[in-house]
């Protein structure tokens, strides 16, 4: 594997393609001749359907959080329109642009992308269609699909790309990843590359059996036998802990309509808790005692809540904690599809409803019809098509156990694993050959100079606030 990827690496440095950097403005003659140049402020605003929100100040950048407008049905364009929430991270014209989504709400604070770090350029980032306040009113749930989703980056794209002319890459982590990849299926002409991160492939919905091997495998047996018996713990204190939860939604305000019942949602919270340790821990947090009491038997009924507290959220199951996120669940109802587990360790007297269909999670006046050909079809693409495309998942993150592969029908198309790391998994995070061969391919798919391309590196310094921050925090059942 490792004179391959040297080998490759070398082939990079041969067929790494050669662009100059633009200006960062456009010029405009005057009437006596002269050049003006013109404000990428009013660049953007000057593109139809899109207005200013706010501009906010950063060092190197200008950013910008704007409305485009959109049509809520793209097949029938005339059949009204929403707004849907962007962010321009202004880094040069001249420079490759990164077109982001993480699949759920935007930051609208300036942040930078491994892969906008590693190009060294500008920065696209897009609200996904149907949260808010990226959601068309009345909400007419049928428009919610990948291929509504992929068709709105298409018009951000076509619009944008007289403003940013040179490689465009997409990216995305977990869902973010899904919606870069998908985004590919439906529009394989618009990106030079694609970097999707962590991204669930559920190609048959009620086969999940990867899972169970996974939970069978990951870290260590001592870990694994700790973080059972705090789960199971938590089911046999059932009636004392859901007391203690009672008390905790009444003090909060917090309701159970969606789910159904306390019980339901207290069930629900427990079952997420080992792999929500595992989706944001390292093996090393299984020897905190705080984080994961060392004697689940012993331990007090505050330090079980506390542990599945932490790692899972009590206050997520809630209507409250669901509402935010009814987007995702209508579409793991009816496209993605979503995991189910088993729990060997703990004994059926114990478990109730089990891991709950993600219908269970979407108010019941929304209705979902689940159309299993959807993931078919985009992983049957991406095995006999991908082009240009990278996915990097973590060792031990449950969400890879099912990913996507690429056969041997795809081109210039890579998955590589991340050893030890979770759903926080990166380029960074590959072994060196892989990383270099990573960073490599990504740059020559921006199309910057092939000596940028043979050094490997990130283009752009390493920025502590655009740059670091944790494991994105999301409910533990979502990607």
């Amino acid at each position: 594997m490792r004179k391959a990827l040297r080998w490759l690496l070398t082939l990079v440095v041969l067929i790494g393609t050669v662009s100059t950097a633009g200006a960062a403005t456009a010029a405009e003659p005057e009437a006596d001749g002269t050049s003006a140049a013109i404000d990428i402020k009013d660049q953007l605003l000057a593109v139809p359907g899109m207005s200013l929100v706010e501009e906010k100040p950063y060092t190197g950048y200008r950013f910008f959080v704007l409305n485009y407008t959109q049509p809520v049905d793209h097949r029938h364009p005339s059949k009204g329109t929403f707004q849907q929430r962007i962010t321009v991270l202004h880094k040069d014209a001249g420079r490759p642009t990164v077109f982001y989504t993480g699949g759920y709400n935007v930051s609208t604070t300036p942040s930078r992308r491994e892969p906008t770090q590693i190009v060294d350029g500008n920065q696209v980032s897009m609200e996904y269609r149907f949260f808010t306040p990226s959601r068309p009113d009345p909400a007419d749930w049928t428009k919610l699909d990948i291929w509504q989703a992929a068709s709105d980056q298409h018009r951000i794209f076509k619009a944008l790309k007289k403003i940013y002319s040179k490689n465009w890459i997409s990216t995305g982590g977990s869902k973010g990843g899904m919606t870069a990849t998908y985004y590919e299926r439906f529009y394989p002409r618009d990106m030079d590359g694609v970097v999707a991160y962590v991204a669930p492939n559920d190609v048959v919905n009620n086969e999940d059996s990867a899972y169970d091997r996974f939970f069978e495998k990951v870290g260590t047996k001592e870990c694994r036998d700790r973080l059972n018996a705090v789960q199971r713990e938590a089911l046999v204190r059932r009636e004392p802990l859901e007391k203690k939860y009672a008390q905790y939604a009444a003090a909060e305000g917090f309701t159970f309509t969606t789910v159904g019942s306390l019980d339901r949602a207290y069930e629900a919270v427990v079952l997420d808790y080992v792999w929500g340790f595992w989706q944001y821990n390292l093996l090393a947090n299984c020897g905190d005692d705080e984080l994961v009491p060392p004697d689940a038997k012993t331990a007090t009924d505050d330090q079980i809540w506390n542990s599945i507290d932490t790692v899972s959220g009590f206050s997520f199951y809630t209507d409250q904690g669901l509402a935010p996120y009814t987007p995702y669940y209508y579409q793991a109802a009816t496209q993605l599809g979503a995991p189910t587990i088993h729990f060997p360790h703990i004994e059926k007297k114990y478990v109730r409803y089990g891991y709950q269909p993600p219908r269970n999670f979407v108010p019941r006046d929304i209705a979902t019809k689940f159309q299993p050909y959807a993931m078919r079809d985009v992983d049957n693409w991406v095995r006999n098509n991908a082009r240009h495309m990278l996915y990097v998942y973590g060792q031990n993150d449950p969400w890879g156990a099912e990913r996507f592969r690429v056969d041997k029908g795809a081109k210039d198309a890579y998955v590589f694993t991340a050893p030890g790391m979770n759903h926080g998994a990166n380029v960074a995070g590959l072994v060196a050959d892989q990383k270099a061969f990573a960073t490599a391919r990504i740059l020559a798919w921006a199309g910057v100079p092939a000596t940028a391309v043979s050094e490997a590196k990130p283009l752009a310094k390493f920025d502590k606030k655009l740059d670091v921050r944790d494991v994105e925090r999301e409910p533990t059942l979502r990607p």
